[in-house]
């Protein structure tokens, strides 16, 4: 603590100093206009606008509540692939839980990506135990916004790819609300339901979304595959009169999820996928996952001079989830159900068992009871400053306190098949499987400078983090914790994270961006295991001729020690430890294309063109051996894998007053599951895709609005991942249509 009120202690020295100053050119007006989009008190936006994304320094991406009502997604994996630079595989079909890249890293559970919400930091345990098994609920996000290169040198802790922060429902100017429903096949219901005011002084938002559905997959003996979710959230801000001299505000916010899904890891076989890649065992059908998300924010923003701001964010996330799944098969001997799936004629007396056709003796399946929850809580302060004469000069100056834990008390039951259901046969000690606490304690402080001539915009920065990470390992015997075979394990670490950024704008049409900046992901508990750490360069440029408007970015990623983690989502054991991979580069390619072809006609009508497209190739340059996750043995030069070459996604949409119809069409390249080079054997192999969505508004009134979605028009039938075992499907043809009431 002391180190924390040290560091606080320097935040404040600058503000002593810095006095107003009148801005008198047109440069200085402009960047402070985009200075004023972040103070915005109804929003707790990063870049607020697609406005300010052409003014940064580094590579960004804003997808607006237009943006995100265009096809009604509810998935993570489908809105994030139309943003350049984003890699994704799915998994379950709805994104109930994302895998997501940015710029090469590691996409298994988001786990080397910086996540937040309303700019805190979401990841269940976003230091000790990034993986996301938590993700905030796309359905009732207002916007999102991507970050990349050095863009995110302000975020952290993971500074390699970038950061994704997904805004919560913005409290409203004036009194309004909105009412929302849909319904599609496989009895898919969606229903959203907000009101919100702002008066002189006071302010709220209420929300309610609900999304569930039966699931598209079949169980061989029949029964629901599918979820139910549902959302809350409110925000009630105080605010001193606009025109005081000391203006303040304090928000809180409080949001609470609950989820029940009846998902599993067990997918199938290679010749069961090619028969019907939406079939379950019966062996699944016990699976099944219960969360519970709490989520308490405390937002205070003070304006001491025209030219400062000062917000302090105090906040407290919990999170507990119980997944119980099938994990391997024992007929004398315990297999787990990757290596099943990947060898059914080796192991072909338990892939029959999987299949539940004849009845098996007691304890041949074990279920495990992945059970743990998890602790984040922080505060954080972030003082904007601008000043200048014959300059605009802005300095940002944050901090943040913040403390982590997962807390592991697992169990696996036994079960048999008798007359083609799951019987219960043996019940476990809980805590008997895993049973530790891994927990972290950071210190964070960043500033960025940023200077505005001419049409020069320059901004280096400094990020500087320092971690303790402790895991406390009470053993299998030890339910009671007591403390009799303890074993602790730490970790720590203290990085300076340096960057810079410049963007030159040469007129309003064509600007040319770039930076340097270093990468980092924190390391775990294990003994020997580093850091993540990387270089990272991009040069890019952002254009406007005649319409034809885009961004085309270069990126090269050169890491000293990637870093690869043991998670039962990628195949592995679930130990979450972390091992050095070795060094490692990732480059590629960015390109956004926005045209309207019907701009040059004098109708009302609009036919705007989007398209998107990365690049990316991403190598191993060290020669090791991993026994689990999705690495495998490396040979230098060998290829990283669940990393797609080439993808690109184009959308279409007309328009006017009264209607909308879109199209949009993704393409994935195929991609490696294990890491090699040249040709990709099938059994290593996801094929390429290429989908096609449709949605369809219609505007009966100012407040009625009456949409239909489709995803996947065609039905096209698709592999999308051979985690976390076996192959899994992509959703088939999906339909909804709604209807929508504001006020």
């Amino acid at each position: 603590m002391r180190k924390l009120l040290a560091f606080t202690g320097v935040l404040f020295i600058p503000l002593a100093g810095i006095t107003q100053n009148e801005q008198k050119n047109d440069s200085i007006n402009e960047a402070k206009k985009t200075e004023i989009l972040k103070e915005i008190v109804l929003s707790s936006n990063i870049l607020g606008s697609k406005f300010e994304v052409k003014n940064r320094t580094g590579s960004a991406y804003y997808l607006s509540p237009q943006d995100l009502q265009q096809f009604g997604y509810t998935d993570a994996n489908k809105i994030l692939r139309a943003v350049p630079g984003v890699n994704v595989f799915e998994e379950d079909g709805f994104g109930l839980r994302p895998n997501i890249s940015l710029r090469g890293t590691s996409p298994e559970r988001s786990s080397k990506i910086t996540l937040m919400e309303d700019g805190v930091l979401i990841a269940p345990a976003p230091y000790s135990a990034p993986a996301a098994y938590y993700f905030p609920t796309m359905g009732r996000i207002e916007a999102i916004e991507v970050l990349k290169g050095s863009s995110q040198v302000q975020y952290g802790p993971f500074t390699t790819g970038g950061a994704i922060n997904m805004v919560s429902k913005s409290i409203p100017r004036d009194f309004s609300g909105d009412v929302r429903f849909s319904y599609g096949n496989y009895n898919s219901r969606s229903t959203e339901a907000t009101l919100g005011d702002s008066g002189k002084n006071f302010g709220f938002v209420t929300q309610y979304y609900n999304y569930n559905s039966d699931g598209f997959k079949s169980l061989d003996t029949g029964g629901n595959t599918g979820f139910d979710k549902s959302d809350y959230l409110g925000k009630f801000r105080l605010n001193t009169n606009h025109d005081t001299k000391v203006f303040q505000s304090l928000t809180f916010k409080i949001q609470y999820s609950e989820e029940t899904s009846n998902e599993t890891y067990l997918g199938l076989t290679q010749e069961d996928f090619d028969n019907d890649p939406y079939r379950r065992y019966i062996a699944s059908s016990a699976d099944q996952m219960n969360t519970e998300h709490w989520q308490f924010q405390l937002d205070h923003l003070i304006k001491p001079l025209q030219n400062v701001s000062l917000r302090t964010t105090a906040y407290h996330n919990k999170f507990s989830r119980n997944w119980y799944k099938l994990n391997d098969v024992n007929l004398g001997e315990t297999i787990s159900i990757g290596n099943i799936l990947a060898d059914p004629l080796t192991y072909n007396n338990e892939y029959q068992a999987l299949l539940g056709i004849t009845n098996t003796a007691e304890d041949v399946f074990g279920i495990k009871a992945n059970n743990r929850s998890y602790d984040s809580k922080g505060i954080q302060t972030v003082a904007n400053i601008n000043f200048g004469n014959r300059l605009y000069q802005n300095l940002e100056i944050g901090v943040r306190y913040h403390e982590d834990s997962e807390d592991r008390f697992q169990w696996k039951d036994k079960f048999a098949i008798q007359n083609g259901e799951m019987i219960r046969t043996t019940v476990a000690q809980k805590g008997s499987d895993s049973n530790r606490i891994t927990s972290a304690e950071a210190i964070a402080a960043h500033a960025l400078y940023k200077v505005v001539f001419n049409g020069l915009t320059l901004t280096p920065g400094v990020r500087y983090e320092t971690i303790t990470l402790t895991r406390n390992d009470y053993g299998k015997e030890d339910p009671t914790r007591l403390g009799t075979d303890l074993t602790i394990k730490e970790n720590n670490v203290n990085v300076w994270i340096p960057g810079i950024g410049a963007n030159y704008k040469f007129n309003n049409a064509l600007s040319l961006f770039g930076g340097v900046h270093k990468g980092f992901a924190p390391p775990g508990t294990t003994e020997g295991s580093d850091s993540e750490e990387s270089i990272n360069l991009e040069l890019g440029s952002r254009f406007n001729f005649n319409g034809l408007r885009g961004e085309l970015v270069g990126f090269y990623n050169d890491y000293d020690n990637l870093l690869g983690s043991d998670l039962a989502a990628s195949g592995g054991t679930g130990s979450l430890d972390q091992f050095n991979a070795g060094q490692a580069t990732v480059k590629g390619i960015e390109l956004l294309l926005n045209y309207d072809l019907l701009q040059a006609s004098s109708g009302k009508l609009k036919l705007p063109i989007t398209l998107s497209y990365t690049f990316t190739d991403a190598q191993f340059q060290s020669d090791f051996d991993s026994e689990v996750g999705i690495f495998g043995e490396v040979n230098s030069g060998d290829e990283i894998p669940y990393i797609a070459k080439n993808q690109f996604n184009v959308t279409a949409a007309l328009e006017n007053s009264n209607f909308n119809v879109s199209l949009s069409g993704r393409y994935t390249d195929a991609l490696r599951t294990e890491a090699g080079s040249g040709s990709i054997p099938d059994e290593f192999k996801i094929g390429s895709n290429f989908i096609v969505d449709m949605s369809a508004k219609y505007f009966y009134s100012e407040r009625v609005t009456i949409f239909s979605n489709i995803n996947n028009l065609f039905d096209s039938k698709y592999e999308v991942a051979r985690l976390p075992a076996g192959l899994r499907p992509g959703a088939p043809f999906m339909v909804n249509a709604g209807i929508g009431y504001s006020f």
